[in-house]
């Protein structure tokens, strides 16, 4: 019977029958439950569930590489004229870096960075790398001329004035810490200037809560944003590895927990959006790419902390809480929500590309265990690589997003392939991706992606483990 089975399955395979959606009528044969193993019909999947291989995730990395190498020019231009200005000495009142498709020195691009050196390390390709290291070098190039024309004129190109001098947190903290991270690697590239006044920002100027937690004053009074764990929390951590003072993993261990205490929702493992001092009740949603920038922040902290160092098994406590909290929300799509619980909501890929990257980076660090997490981060890289373009751009990506109190507010945020905040993530989860296939050997088992420590060297559709 089993041969009768397998040549009948083969022979429907060939004929392109076996899909869930295909009617019986297009073979004259019936396939019914006594000639055909049903349950190893191809379901019709939407987002395609496969196994991956480490060169096709970097040909979708490369893509977009090429893209934004394309699309983010290191230039200075007159804008009146238009004209390039090469003599760094001639720098006006009318000098700005060039408009390309992306801001080079937003907080979405610090994460773009990161995304790339870490795609630098996993694929080996010396592209990615130089893509960091030729805009840092460029922006370091920039920072003596306009500092004077600050100085003399008090006018500057808007992406310079973020780093001279920079009047919020997403100014400074997610290019911080990639700017400490490239130093890390290549300590002659020297960015202690740059790296120095944003640490000053967000260490001594940033408004905070009267007990030191990062906060705003919009859209209401001293009100905390989840985002600002990530725009400030993984640059502290990196100071502390780059100088060796533990009042910087102090302050990023302690930012944590303050952030934990009021914004973590235990019954659900999520966090809420905001959070407004002296307010009863808070707007509890859930936006995904905030949830995201949580999870990052805790993925980068755990990734540079001291094994023993205090605090960091309540860190991992928490990160692994979050985890669960994220994983058991995951769409059958492979995708993430909007608002993360309410499944009427839009996918949404940034966040989606994030939560890729922090399961498989704990994976692959021994923090998680791959039989329960692998398949998860595989089928979020299979969702977020649908959604790079031929051209390379990243599609389904939420525009910059605030805080909100009603939930219409965040249904009906516009998607953009230039919305700059998909791109890092993109880079950072296809890079994660093939380290963990290097690491793992998943495959096909019973019609389910598994994971295994050891390579499974069969063909059997249905397979047990030998002991």
């Amino acid at each position: 019977m089993k041969k009768i089975y397998k040549s009948t399955y083969i022979g429907l395979l060939l004929l392109g029958l076996v899909s869930c959606n295909q009617p019986s009528e297009q073979s004259d044969k019936i396939v019914n439950d006594s000639n055909t193993p049903l349950h190893l019909l191809t379901p019709d999947y939407h987002t395609p569930y496969q196994e991956w291989k480490t060169e096709d995730i970097k040909s979708c990395l490369d893509k977009v590489l090429g893209y934004l190498e394309s699309t983010t020019p290191t230039r200075t231009i007159d804008k009146e004229s238009g004209e390039e200005i090469t003599d760094y000495t001639q720098i006006n009142q009318h000098a700005q870096l060039d408009r390309g498709a992306f801001r080079l020195a937003s907080y979405e691009w610090g994460v773009t960075y990161s995304g790339m050196m870490e795609a630098a390390k996993a694929t080996g390709d010396a592209r990615y790398m130089a893509y960091v290291e030729d805009r840092f070098r460029f922006l370091a190039e920039m920072v003596p001329y306009f500092t004077r024309l600050l100085n003399e004129h008090d006018v500057i190109d808007a992406q310079m004035r973020q780093i001279l001098r920079p009047g919020a947190l997403d100014d400074a903290g997610a290019v911080c810490a990639a700017m400490i991270k490239l130093n890390r690697i290549k300590p002659e590239m020297d960015f202690s200037t740059m790296i120095d006044n944003y640490m000053d920002f967000i260490m001594n100027k940033e408004h905070r809560l009267s007990d030191g937690t990062f906060a705003r004053m919009r859209p209401q009074a001293n009100t905390m944003w989840l985002d600002d764990m990530y725009m400030a929390i993984p640059s502290i951590a990196q100071m502390g590895a780059y100088t060796g003072d533990t009042k910087y993993f102090d302050e990023a261990v302690r930012q944590i927990f303050l952030f934990s205490e009021r914004m973590f929702v235990e019954e659900k493992g999520l966090y809420m959006h905001g959070w407004v001092e002296g307010e009863e009740d808070h707007p509890a949603f859930h936006w995904g790419r905030a949830n995201g920038w949580a999870l990052l922040t805790m993925t980068e902290v755990l990734d540079v902390l001291p094994e023993d160092y205090p605090g960091r098994d309540r860190v991992m406590a928490q990160y692994k809480a979050h985890v669960k909290g994220i994983t058991r929300l995951q769409s059958g799509e492979g995708f993430w929500h909007q608002l993360l619980d309410r499944n009427d909501s839009y996918l949404e890929t940034s966040a989606t590309a994030i939560f890729t990257y922090c399961i498989a980076r704990g994976i692959n660090k021994g923090w998680l265990d791959a039989i329960s997490y692998g398949p998860v981060a595989q089928l979020g890289w299979s969702a977020v690589a649908t959604k790079v373009n031929d051209e390379g751009q990243v599609e389904g990506t939420c525009v910059g997003t605030g805080m909100a109190f009603d939930p219409a507010f965040y249904y009906y945020r516009p998607v953009n392939v230039y919305a700059a905040h998909g791109y890092g993530p993109v880079l950072l989860a296809g890079a994660e991706m093939i380290n963990l296939l290097n690491q793992f050997f998943p495959k096909m088992n019973d019609s389910a992606i598994q994971y295994y420590s050891v390579k499974q060297n069969t063909t059997r559709p249905i397979f047990g483990i030998a002991e």
